[in-house]
């Protein structure tokens, strides 16, 4: 049994990943409770989905951190091998080919810490999801007006 120092939970596992205390309520506190040595990976990509849809809101979406078009572009989250990409289905991706070296679902990637982080791979899905969501938009324009 390991009890963490931070909070004073106990867990099975030495070391286990877990959010500390209260979820988070912004992207800050959640990059924040995450390990020193992750924070810069977080912090980067969320530059890099900001960057790629400035018209975005940040929230918090379940328990992690998420961009807000209308609808969830994306969302991400740190463990303690990889960091979670979540942008929806994975099927509707038009570059499936440039997943085949990492691990996926139907909706979530994984890029691992054992090899370096392709920002340009997550800029992508971010724009893509960007245009998806302007697409259904143009669509139907009334589908996702909320006051925010």
């Amino acid at each position: 049994m390991w009890r963490c120092p931070k909070c004073g939970r106990n867990f099975k596992n030495t070391n286990q990943s877990h959010s500390c205390g209260s979820k988070p309520s912004t992207i800050d506190e959640y990059i924040y409770a995450q390990p020193e040595e992750i924070r810069s990976v977080l912090e980067k990509i969320r530059r890099t989905i900001k960057k790629t849809a400035p018209k975005s809101t940040e929230k918090i979406s379940w328990n992690m951190p998420t961009f807000w078009q209308g609808e969830n572009l994306i969302h991400f989250a740190a463990f303690k091998n990889h960091i979670g990409i979540y942008p929806g289905d994975l099927n509707l991706l038009p570059f499936k080919q440039k997943l085949s070296g990492y691990k996926t679902t139907k909706g979530a990637i994984q890029f691992t810490f054992a090899k370096p982080i392709d920002y340009d791979l997550i800029a992508e899905i971010a724009k893509f999801r960007v245009a998806a969501v302007s697409k259904t938009k143009q669509k139907n324009p009334h589908s996702w007006q909320k006051s925010f």
